[in-house]
């Protein structure tokens, strides 16, 4: 019989085999748990690994995400609101009150010329003295602009004779062709009463249209006054720089005011300026032909008068009164017009009498030359040229109660 190696072992006792296959038992155990015990110590719950990318939010400041990372918002300091300020003290049995002051403006449009009536530019604020009833004022603004016109074209249109509807007519012509596109001109006409033929506007073919309509006059009065107060007094409600240019004889049948109260009116409208036109000229002209120097109506005296009464509306705003001997020189006045009102210097001022007392306040506007003395211009060949300066005479102070 062939024996093996472990033939001793089959032959050992039974509690000796018990023993040895506990022991081996334990033997593999304990190299088991020597293998296994780092894979059961490991932590499986870890998270994955941080994008590199990603940028962490600041520790004292958050704010929305953007696509690289969020927004550094600094943390504001928490501040205590200020102070309510303190009410006055309230004195015992004293009213409340408000302090209200009101400064007045005077405004004004001068005109400079030469005495041949040709515009003089280029003058500086310095260059002008203003004076009310003597005392001298501080000048707060001064330009010289080529301003639009806002005119009244303020017609005489009566059947007296046709000579003064052809002139009249032919003045209104002259001035509506030389308006321009910014410009508003509204277009009255009066005989006994004035009628409104186109109201402000800016179309020249409607302002044509309305002298158009001037065809045969009904009636032979000519109320001057009448027709001059009620055009102020549409004018004195627009702002801004008025112009009224009055194409008339200057004469006046039976208006229900006078001159006087007609004079009031015209000092006491603001921001308006009157060109006189006189359409009389040839009636004048034959009356004093037909007197031969002996007029015992006094006619040629009286046409003198109208004249005067235009001159008169013309210098208290402003402005220059024409008497034009024939029909060629209308061109040549309406051109002087529209270049003396866009080349004007506005000057404006606070008067030192602040009274609110309603009283009449002469001006007068002087020029002057850098030392103080008066101004001089002279011509190409080096001569002293004569200075005409243009301005209101003076305005009606407000009263307290406006």
């Amino acid at each position: 019989m062939i024996s093996g190696p472990f033939d001793g072992l089959n032959r050992a006792p039974r509690a000796s085999r018990k023993r040895l296959t506990l022991l081996a038992f334990a033997l593999f155990w304990t190299v088991a748990a020597t293998f296994l015990a780092p894979a059961q110590g490991q932590d499986t719950s870890q998270p994955p690994a941080a994008n590199p990318n990603q940028q962490e939010a600041p520790p004292a400041a958050g704010g929305p995400q953007n696509d690289v990372g969020p927004y550094v918002i600094p943390k504001k300091k928490e501040e205590p609101p200020p102070p309510a300020p303190e009410k006055p003290k309230k004195i015992e049995n004293m009213p409340d009150y408000s302090i209200h002051v009101d400064v007045p403006l005077v405004n004004l449009e001068v005109l400079v010329t030469t005495k041949d009536g040709q515009t003089i530019p280029g003058l500086k604020q310095e260059n002008f003295k203003i004076l009310e009833d003597g005392t001298p004022q501080k000048i707060s603004n001064f330009n010289q602009t080529e301003a639009p016109i806002t005119a009244v074209l303020l017609v005489e249109y009566a059947a007296t004779n046709l000579q003064y509807m052809y002139d009249a007519l032919n003045a209104s012509y002259t001035f509506a062709s030389g308006l321009k596109k910014d410009d508003w001109v509204a277009v009255v006409s009066y005989d006994m009463k004035p009628q409104i033929l186109v109201d402000f506007t800016q179309d020249k073919r409607a302002v044509m249209g309305a002298l158009n309509m001037l065809r045969i006059p009904g009636f032979s009065e000519r109320n001057l006054f009448d027709a001059l107060f009620e055009t102020l007094d549409r004018c004195d409600r627009i702002e801004g720089k008025k112009y009224v240019i009055l194409v008339s004889s200057g004469k006046d049948t039976f208006s229900r005011l006078n001159l006087d109260q007609v004079l009031k009116k015209v000092k006491n409208t603001k921001d308006v300026t009157i060109y006189a036109i006189s359409i009389g000229w040839q009636a004048r002209e034959r009356a004093e032909a037909r007197s031969g120097g002996n007029d015992p109506f006094g006619r040629s005296v009286g046409w003198l008068q109208d004249e005067n009464q235009l001159k008169t509306f013309a210098q208290l705003t402003g402005g220059r009164e024409y008497t034009p001997r024939f029909e060629g020189e209308l061109p040549e006045v309406f051109h002087d017009i529209a270049a003396d009102i866009r080349n004007q210097y506005s000057i404006s001022y606070h008067p030192t009498n602040t009274k609110l007392d309603g009283t009449y306040r002469k001006l007068k506007v002087e020029l002057q030359a850098p030392d103080g003395g008066p101004l001089k211009i002279r011509d190409q060949k080096g001569k002293d040229v004569k200075i005409v300066v243009y301005a209101r005479e003076g305005y009606t102070a407000k009263h307290q109660v406006e």
